[in-house]
């Protein structure tokens, strides 16, 4: 199967539709790290994704009695785009099947190229389980995103064109959600170097490949984050676990603050913008390199897609700056009482205030929800630790999701005198009535009394709600929002719930 794949990568047709895309020299970074840096930029592609290679190598060995029924292919974006393009290419009939809250912009890009688009469900599953029902209605071919080895063949064309233009490469960091890029490429640079370390980079909430080499077989996660959505799948593909099981080096798993100091990053370097998952491969070289003390040897990374809705740009930016650990999240007890800010602000010794959030709550005690920017190799516990040493009471906030997601936007007091309050924070795919869906659904026998959601530009809602439940009914209320099917988790007992709200 290893040899077939290699074959077909070296006599692949995708050059008819794709580009040789650049091979970047980072060198802030490289300097940065004490290493050098590539990053292959598959964003080039006239899709801004690596997807049109595995789409169009698979259509390409179609036969033409097949190319007369047409394709249908189930995506909520690269994949999506990339055989719509590919068939545009070939003049043949696509048909593509998105779930209703993909974003307009991959919806008008699938359209553009004209396929016809499908909107179905809220979830990559429902958008699968009706493409094959068309599928099995039209007797057309389905294109599956990861999990063929044509596809996976032609994804791997990256790893040759990698190597002709920097054949003395040590580490390759490959982004993985189904596993059809990883495979690929990890056949074709372990055939031609077997020198050569490949380190897979996923999600730390979406590492289904991470998960089934532990278990050394394929497992399916619970849920999956859904920030990097390119690569949000809860079980790697049955070929390509198969393919890259003993071809895979090492794993590093990134958070979702990470990411974001990677889509920075890259920016910063070549002036790119890329989609989550298209600054994996980055992101897991700054971190793997730190981690393991790595000098003097050549990374290569893979910007994968750049495909993303401009106004989630606002919350990346927002957390990139905790993702490069500049900056740090606090909760501050101080004394209500003149000039109790300005000493706080002498315990900084020059450290600049980023965020301050504050709101009279008695005469003794004011907590103040603080964020810091730190100072070269200062650690948010560093600080912390200086902050107790000078008497202060205080929590790091800064790998607390609530209150970077919700609490830093709603800080305004606490009631004295409200008993029984849950508190719950939901994600729901974001559509049309999306949020009266999930107010209908949860009904009117308990009072709500807190809410807030703020819209992030991105497939999915996320809204934290405070519940008054007494401790008899807490049973049934919970069997009720497990009934609502989405995602969930009970932040009761979380620090910035008790300080601020």
């Amino acid at each position: 199967m290893k040899q077939q794949i290699i074959d077909q990568i070296l006599s692949s047709p995708v050059y008819d539709v794709a580009k040789q895309t650049d091979l970047s020299y980072l060198d802030e970074i490289s300097s940065l790290l004490g290493n050098t840096i590539y990053l292959k930029r598959e964003d080039q592609q006239p899709v801004y994704s690596f997807k049109l290679r595995g789409a169009y190598h698979k259509m390409s060995l179609l036969t033409a009695d097949q190319l007369d029924r047409g394709v249908v292919a189930a995506s909520a974006g690269n994949h999506a785009q990339g055989v719509a393009y590919s068939a545009m290419k070939k003049g043949i009939d696509a048909t593509i099947v998105m779930p209703v809250t993909t974003p307009d912009i991959k919806v008008n890009a699938v359209r553009s190229f004209g396929a016809e688009v499908v909107l179905h469900g809220d979830s990559y599953d429902d958008a699968f389980d009706k493409a094959q029902t068309i599928i099995h209605d039209s007797n057309a071919v389905f294109i599956h995103p990861y999990d063929d080895l044509d596809v996976i063949a032609g994804q791997g064309t990256i790893a040759k064109e990698l190597l002709e233009q920097q054949s003395n490469v040590d580490y390759v960091f490959i982004p993985v959600g189904g596993g059809g890029l990883l495979a690929g490429m990890a056949v074709y640079l372990k055939h031609s170097n077997p020198a050569i370390k490949i380190i897979a980079v996923e999600p730390e909430n979406s590492a289904c490949l991470h998960a089934a080499l532990d278990a050394q077989e394929r497992v399916v996660l619970d849920h999956v984050g859904i920030f990097a959505d390119g690569v949000a799948v809860k079980q790697i593909g049955k070929l390509p676990y198969d393919l890259i099981h003993d071809c895979v080096d090492d794993t590093v798993l990134l958070t979702t603050d990470e990411i974001c100091a990677g889509i920075k990053d890259i920016y910063d370097n070549i002036r790119a913008i890329a989609e989550p998952a298209g600054a994996l491969s980055l992101a897991g070289i700054k971190k793997y390199s730190q981690q393991h003390g790595i000098k003097n040897k050549v990374f290569s990374g893979i910007l994968c897609g750049a495909n993303i809705n401009f106004h989630r740009l606002r919350h990346i930016s927002e957390r990139a700056e905790l993702g490069e650990q500049k900056e740090a999240l606090f909760a501050v007890s101080i004394d209500e009482k003149k000039g109790s800010f300005l000493t706080f602000c002498h315990v900084l010794e020059g450290r600049s205030i980023t965020e301050f959030n504050y709101r009279y709550q008695d005469t003794n005690v004011a907590h103040i929800f603080v964020g810091i920017r730190l100072r070269d190799q200062e650690r948010s516990v560093d600080f912390l630790a200086r902050l107790n040493d000078q008497g202060y009471e205080a929590s790091d906030l800064t790998y607390n999701e609530v209150a970077k997601l919700h609490l830093r936007y709603m800080v305004g007091g606490k009631p004295h005198n409200l008993e029984s309050e849950r508190l719950y924070r939901f994600q729901f795919p974001e559509r049309p009535n999306a949020l009266l869906n999930f107010l209908s659904t949860l009904g009117t026998d308990y009072n709500i009394t807190l809410f807030h959601y703020r819209n992030h530009g991105a497939a999915y809602g996320r809204v934290l709600v405070g519940i008054h439940v007494d401790l008899e009914q807490l049973d049934v209320f919970t069997r009720l929002i497990e009934s609502i099917g989405y995602t969930f988790f009970d932040e009761t007992d979380n620090d910035g719930y008790s300080l601020f709200l």
